[in-house]
């Protein structure tokens, strides 16, 4: 599936590590002046606490730009907008993604509104990426990943490559973000082939 030019971009941050991930692609999303719905679990909030400081909604705010076109929705209001289908939607992403989510999601308990959001994303044949970071990989993990996937799903991992020589862990982030960015089909600035490669 893929990203429908129509409709907002729905971005899930849930409690797997991984917060500089979700808080660089929300920043991006808002550079590239796409329009969002923003929703985050409260283990997700503990997550940018934890991992960033970010201590609330405005501490996240400061660091991500320009929230004109973002949209915050509470993650137990589970008849939010983002989980009706008749709502124009050009996909999901799930940044960090727990595998209580994706297991959630694949088994389509629809808890809460981040896996209601994405589960219509499945029913509604739009694009829904996932970006877990767990490793070890357990056979239900990976069992999980496979269902999701035939299901239409994205299973883009927080693996970073490193053919593009990065100096810094923020270049790391930027490799997976610029890689959602292009599954979505938004701009993202980076230079991820460096010359001199051996092949």
């Amino acid at each position: 599936m893929t990203a429908s030019n129509e409709g907002p971009i729905t971005l899930g941050i849930t409690g797997a590590s991984g917060a500089p991930y979700a808080v660089r692609l929300l920043r991006a999303l808002n550079d590239s002046r796409t329009p969002t719905r923003l929703i985050i679990s409260s283990y997700g909030m503990r997550l940018l606490a934890e991992e960033l400081e970010i201590g609330g909604i405005d501490e996240l705010r400061a660091a991500t730009g320009d929230w004109s076109r973002v949209e915050l929705y509470e993650p137990g209001d589970r008849g939010a907008t983002p989980a009706s289908g008749s709502a124009p939607s050009a996909g999901m992403v799930i940044c960090p993604c727990s595998m209580g989510t994706l297991a959630s999601i694949a088994a389509g308990t629809s808890r809460n509104l981040v896996e209601r959001a994405a589960d219509v994303a499945l029913k509604e044949q739009r694009s829904l990426i996932l970006v877990p970071r767990e490793t070890p990989l357990s056979t239900i993990h990976l069992e999980n990943m496979s269902r999701l996937a035939r299901a239409g799903a994205t299973i883009l991992p927080a693996s970073p490559g490193f053919y593009h020589r990065p100096s810094s862990v923020d270049d790391l982030v930027d490799f997976i973000v610029a890689r959602i960015m292009a599954h979505l089909g938004l701009p993202f600035s980076m230079n991820r082939w460096k010359s001199g490669e051996v092949s």
